[in-house]
């Protein structure tokens, strides 16, 4: 199951050096944590967990697999793209393929690196980039009605429901308003199916001057108005100091960043927001050979999240030995657990938990 971010934004805002980062410090990585880069622009990133190392040393594992995230580098948008300004096709058609938005904002001041709009505006920066994408997905929405209106007019239920989905939506955009803020309750997932950019979630990117990394700043206290008021997430970082951990040794980086006053990377909080954006939860499977988080949806029932591991488990789910994460460590493993009648069965209507140890029956 892959969950992708595509990380997106004006030029020159330090989108390309974040994720030149991101992918540069997986990379670093690799002895540890698995990383590949899929097409240039794509690269694959290692969800920080602290609760895998513990669960890797009580289990005695010999090798520690983290779950991951994808993140996408967007070709940088400009005024205009919903009209093919610059390279507005391609941006849109990649922007449509992700689950998530990541949005960098520059907040910071530097007379070397020129800004399109000519000045420093980060919520200036982020209209103009949701207003592109409205307008794509209005474009898109006026596009499909064409063919539903017709239908509709004749009795086709089918058609019917559709502009009864779209209509609000159309409206919405039409007002100005991103398609996210109209679609109908119990109608998201169809409208998922609808491959508007404005129903993805947001996560804003305030990239600060390296002074303000632990604090933020002015604009970017802005950014987390904008963000809270949308029902959105932000956070601050610094793509000058992510480039330069992005080449640290290891054992250099956390010195590095207690002396700025930062508890981790930049990096690492964008990656645990994407997840939290995503709606994703983690569970573990823990055995000698390996510790492994796996990445699902919240919600997800415990079938489904053996299927994530293989197709085979889920079709021949038969129950789930399962242990709380904070019982699996305080009674020092599985044999402790059970001991202590902390490990329970869980059949098919089992709602997986955020850190649940499990180890599932089946028979194909």
């Amino acid at each position: 199951m892959g969950f992708n971010c595509g990380i997106v934004g004006l030029p020159n805002v330090g989108k390309s050096t974040l994720f030149n980062a991101l992918t540069q410090t997986a990379s670093a990585q690799a002895a540890n944590y698995p990383f590949c880069t899929i097409e240039p622009n794509v690269g694959r990133v290692a969800v920080p967990d602290r609760r895998l190392d513990a669960l890797t040393r009580i289990g005695k594992s010999q090798k520690t697999v983290p779950t991951s995230l994808e993140f996408v580098d967007i070709a940088g948008l400009v005024r205009g793209a919903s009209k093919g300004e610059g390279l507005g096709n391609q941006f849109l058609a990649n922007i449509r393929e992700v689950d998530a938005i990541v949005h960098v904002l520059r907040c910071f001041e530097d007379g070397d690196i020129t800004h399109v709009e000519g000045s420093i505006d980060p919520l200036r920066d982020a209209e103009t980039v949701e207003t592109e994408l409205m307008l794509a997905d209005l474009d898109s929405l006026e596009k499909r009605a064409q063919g539903l209106v017709k239908r509709a007019r004749g009795g086709d239920k089918e058609a019917i429901a559709q502009m009864a989905l779209i209509d609000p939506i159309k409206a919405a955009l039409e007002a100005g308003r991103p398609a996210r803020t109209a679609v109908p309750k119990g109608e998201e997932a169809a409208a998922a199916r609808l491959q508007l950019m404005t129903t993805k979630p947001v996560l804003y990117v305030a990239n600060v001057e390296e002074g303000s990394a632990a604090t933020g700043n002015s604009q970017s206290e802005r950014v987390f108005a904008k963000a809270k008021a949308e029902g959105a997430q932000a956070v601050v970082v610094s793509a000058a100091i992510e480039a330069e951990i992005s080449q640290m040794p290891d054992a250099d980086r956390a010195e590095f960043l207690d002396s700025l006053g930062l508890e981790d990377s930049g990096l690492d909080r964008i990656i645990r927001a994407g997840y939290a954006l995503l709606g994703l939860i983690t569970y573990f499977t823990v055995g000698p050979k390996e510790a492994r988080a796996w990445t699902i949806l919240k919600g997800m029932k415990a079938p489904q999240a053996a299927g994530v591991i293989h197709g085979d488990f889920e079709r021949g789910f038969i129950a789930a030995e399962t242990i709380g994460f904070d019982d699996y460590v305080a009674l020092n493993g599985e044999q402790g657990a059970k001991e202590a009648g902390k490990m329970r069965v869980e059949g098919k209507e089992y709602v997986v938990k955020d850190g649940d140890v499990m180890l599932f029956r089946f028979n194909v």
